[in-house]
């Protein structure tokens, strides 16, 4: 079997992405990998500390805040929503997924917090990008790619989502992306502080996440990689720079994809939910908020239907949870999810492992690129 390092320069040297950071550990054994540069114009070669735009990594870091204030007695997971989001207090579905925008009916039950953290809730992305109701999601809430200066203050963002019908009644049909950010939302509201201080003062400062937030500082601009899309033959077409739209702060803070991050802080939060939530001898979760988390809460037909993002596997909260499956990464009970920016991270509770992967090309599609696949394999021992 090849070794971390060996996957990782394999993929450089073939051109699939510039440079990456891996990390692998089980237990209190850590191998942290890297190959290649941080941009691809032959510039600073990536560092273990390299920072980068972690996209989807957001979704697992943001349901753990949902579960403490959960645990803070805020609102419960049957709560519905509207308490905190009114703008949601009488939301319209489209009668068939397929149906005009104009074409609604009244949802049949409130929204509620379990829905959201579940991703069904009635809004995000289907396997058919064509239905109507998706387009919005795209033109007016700017889901999808993340794109941080181009997203309204959270406010202007819900009265916008206010206007857009479900796609499915809540609790029917598992939806990708759209609930993390009302999610992000629901948080703030809840907690009376902006999403980003409550993130830092109840998981990245006790974590020592310290590279980890919504913008990178000045400071840290040189440990910032450069974010691309794969060009023709084997090039790069820049996205973002390091001083582009994660250099200030975003007036919208994605808790979707908004973060930045580092390998050693994901790897943090990471162990943080192998030890049970604890971390440095201090309970940031419990045992059961863990357990919820990183189990599924799908329906077997709710997994087929969600197949081209989570290929089947099962969701659990703001994260995909493995089910017995064939595929040669499979781990049942693998928990973690993938990020659009090029970047995978999962807990394997099984066997104590976190396994991280941070690269900076821009995910094709729903479909996780070979890079990733043979980065799980590695960790699979397959």
């Amino acid at each position: 079997m090849s070794t971390l390092r060996e996957v990782l320069e394999t993929h450089v040297r073939e051109g699939s992405v510039p440079g990456a950071v891996a990390l692998v550990a089980r237990g209190d054994r850590v191998d942290v990998q890297v190959a290649g540069g941080a941009d691809a114009g032959g510039g600073a070669p990536m560092a273990p500390d390299s920072i980068f735009r972690i996209a989807s990594l957001t979704k697992p870091v943001t349901a753990a805040a949902a579960m403490m204030l959960i645990e803070d007695g805020r609102f419960g997971l049957d709560d519905p929503v509207a308490h905190w989001l009114p703008e949601l207090a009488s939301p319209l579905v489209v009668r068939t997924p397929g149906s005009p925008v104009d074409d609604v009916v009244p949802a049949a039950r409130p929204i509620t917090v379990f829905d959201l953290l579940t991703f069904r809730a009635g809004y995000g992305f289907p396997s058919d990008f064509s239905l109507p109701a998706v387009a919005p999601l795209f033109s007016e809430l700017k889901q999808g790619s993340p794109q941080p200066r181009a997203v309204a203050a959270p406010d202007a963002w819900m009265a916008t989502l206010s206007r857009i019908p479900l796609l499915y009644q809540p609790g029917e049909a598992w939806l990708y992306n759209a609930c993390s950010d009302i999610l992000g939302v629901l948080i703030a509201r809840a907690c009376g502080q902006p999403l980003p201080q409550f993130l830092a003062e109840r998981l990245f400062e006790p974590l020592g996440m310290n590279d980890t937030g919504f913008a990178v500082p000045e400071q840290k601009l040189d440990r910032f990689t450069s974010y691309y899309r794969a060009g023709e033959a084997g090039t790069f077409e820049l996205v973002d720079a390091p001083d582009g739209q994660w250099s200030t702060m975003p007036d919208f803070p994605s808790a979707a994809g908004g973060l930045v991050s580092t390998a050693a802080d994901w790897f943090a939060f990471g162990r943080m939910l192998l030890a049970g939530g604890t971390a440095g001898g201090r309970a940031l979760l419990t045992p059961g908020s863990v357990r919820q988390m990183t189990t599924d809460h799908l329906t077997p037909a709710q997994r087929r239907a969600s197949g081209l993002f989570t290929e089947g596997q099962g969701w659990g909260f703001g994260g995909s949870v493995d089910v017995e499956r064939t595929d040669p990464w499979n781990v049942p009970g693998r928990y973690g999810w993938v990020g659009g920016t090029g970047t995978t991270a999962h807990i394997i509770p099984a066997t104590g492992t976190v396994a991280i992967m941070l690269s900076q090309v821009e995910m094709a599609g729903p479909k996780p690129p070979l890079t990733m696949r043979d980065f799980w394999r590695h960790v699979a021992g397959r």
